[in-house]
């Protein structure tokens, strides 16, 4: 049987691109790769890379997106977990976070994982965001 191996990519749909892509540039050092618009349809993505390509996030912005509230309670995406190598790390990110003014909940050990830890903290749009450092094997 086939095995799926990584994700390819995620797409979040985002109120404004425009707002958005900076954002995800500094806060999570992501870089801007490609962007297509297209004025007819008014959809717009932003295609973003992590350092050294292991995975990319793609911004879209529907014509009719309006500014409604990311709610993870309704049917689709509920969070995103980017995934660290180890507890030190995190610490890293706290700080990043903080230098750039990003409310987050510091470090904690996962409600779902034993031995797992985590920091939480949301988008422009409210979507839920989380570093992830697994447990040490």
């Amino acid at each position: 049987m086939p095995k799926l191996t990584s994700v390819h990519h995620l797409a979040l749909t985002v109120t404004d691109v425009d707002r958005s892509v900076p954002w995800y540039v500094r806060v999570l050092d992501l870089a801007e790769h490609t962007r297509r618009e297209d004025p007819e349809s008014g959809l717009r993505k932003v295609v973003l890379r992590s350092p050294g390509d292991e995975f990319s996030v793609m911004l879209v912005q529907h014509a009719d997106t309006g500014r409604r509230v990311f709610d993870e309670c309704h049917t689709g995406l509920d969070h995103v977990a980017f995934k660290v190598s180890s507890v030190a790390e995190l610490a890293e990110w706290e700080a990043r976070l903080a230098e750039f003014g990003v409310q987050y909940t510091p470090a904690a050990p996962s409600r779902t994982l034993d031995g797992a830890t985590v920091i939480v903290f949301r988008d422009p749009d409210g979507i839920q965001l989380e570093v992830w450092a697994d447990p040490a094997l």
